[in-house]
């Protein structure tokens, strides 16, 4: 088979997130930044990163797909969005507008709100219309420089209902340039069903959900929300013990109120803990201790006005620290992955390489995907060119300063459209 070689070039910029300890605190100047480079792809790989005027000649040679680069621009890995809703169908604007105007959860609840409201749209929703779903909301992904894209079930709450959402999330990839990720978080909460029987509701999930995503090849990873309305650290560990002995990895809800859920995350050996909102010190020396990654949501505290998760104090006590947009019609709608990141760096005070880190290197490691996604050779020709002369101005401009232009596996698959 002929070997396929695209180039891009020329770059000014070049931000490859080589070299970075996986874990703890990073200054901007551990970023190592390349100028005026090239990068020729082989297969959909990174074969040489060099500079422009080097590698062109040999690129012309290869006879590669050229994507020429007028004006200066700054290349980074994609961005990974490591924890997302996307499936779903319905909106939860007035629970929005009531929350905003003093409402509780159980006010909004009563007034048919609430993860119900979308548990009801989404079993409504055929497969088809939470395909077109998910293709939409991860093509604006897309244009926003994000390649990788986390996407849970959760919403169905029942076999049938959580197999349609990661059959149709199956399906959405054959559809859709970027990765996504299927995570079955059928243990979201307890549906009305059951009647507060959480014990019987998990003997369902693992007797009739879980061997049928397997034979399917539905999903590699498992997700579950412990948290007082929800789960506890105690009736979740059937789940979670037989998520292990299946070879699922486990993600964990943890600490968004209350705190409990990271602790389950690091006995389990989770690949992850989310949210973090609640964690005290207590929470923050364990996750930093483990393998565990901490992945904070800034996208949940925007929506809910609650207090952002302690990114800075993780960092120092040397956790790896992811950072995700919680995309839900609930609790994190707005989805834009760069803007949360920048925001939560104002008030956690983290470096523009810590944010960076962690929506590339750091949030491959929670999704655990067996390989770098930093730009070297080898690695996925997966990344995101941004129209500025210097990398500072993409978090500067707070999530307004767009891709120009994105690439997955060395092809574009995103760019501005200029009158």
């Amino acid at each position: 088979m002929k070997d396929i070689y695209n180039y891009i070039g020329p770059i000014h910029e070049v931000l490859p997130m080589t070299g970075l300890p996986e874990r703890g605190a990073l200054a901007d100047s551990d970023l190592k930044r390349l100028t005026d480079q090239g990068i020729l792809i082989k297969n959909g790989k990174i074969d040489r990163i060099d500079k422009h005027e080097k590698l062109l000649p040999e690129a012309e040679k290869l006879g590669a797909e050229m994507y020429v680069i007028n004006g200066k621009y700054c290349a980074l890995p994609g961005f990974l969005d490591s924890h997302t809703h996307i499936c779903f169908a319905g909106s939860r604007a007035h629970d929005y507008a009531m929350r905003n105007a003093g409402k509780s959860y159980l006010d909004i609840a009563k007034a048919g709100g609430g993860i119900w409201d979308t548990v009801t749209h989404t079993r409504k929703a055929t497969e088809a219309d939470l395909v077109a779903g998910i293709v939409k909301r991860a093509d604006l992904l897309i244009s926003r420089g994000i390649t990788t894209i986390e996407v849970k079930s959760g919403y169905g709450l029942s076999p049938t209902e959580e197999l349609k959402m990661l059959r149709a999330i199956q399906q959405a990839q054959e559809k859709t340039a970027a990765t996504l990720i299927p995570t079955c978080l059928a243990a979201h909460t307890v549906p009305k069903e059951f009647k507060g029987n959480t014990t019987g509701y998990i003997k369902e999930i693992i007797e009739e959900l879980m061997p049928q995503i397997q034979e399917e090849h539905l999903a590699k990873r498992v997700d579950a929300f412990i948290e007082q309305s929800s789960f506890t650290p105690e009736n979740i560990r059937p789940y979670f013990k037989k998520a292990k002995e299946l070879g699922f990895d486990i993600t964990v809800h943890a600490d968004q109120f209350t705190t409990g859920g990271s602790r389950a995350a690091v006995d389990f050996g989770a690949v992850s803990a989310d949210h973090l909102e609640a964690s005290t010190a207590e929470e923050i020396k364990l996750l930093a201790q483990s393998d565990t990654v901490a992945t904070v949501l800034p996208g949940a505290t925007l929506g809910l006005g609650c207090a952002f998760a302690p990114a800075r104090r993780l960092l120092d006590q040397g956790a790896i620290l992811a950072i995700a947009s919680d995309w839900n019609p609930g609790s994190a709608p707005m989805g834009d992955l760069l803007a949360q990141a920048a925001i939560l760096g104002t008030f956690e005070k983290l470096s523009n390489a810590e944010i960076l880190a962690g929506i590339t290197i750091r949030a491959a490691k929670a999704l655990n995907l067996g390989h770098s996604v930093a730009l070297e050779k080898g690695n996925p020709a997966d990344l995101v060119l941004f129209k500025t002369d210097s990398y500072a101005n993409i978090l500067y401009h707070q999530g307004q300063l767009k891709p120009d232009q994105v690439f997955k596996n060395g092809k574009q698959v995103f760019k501005t459209v200029t009158s």
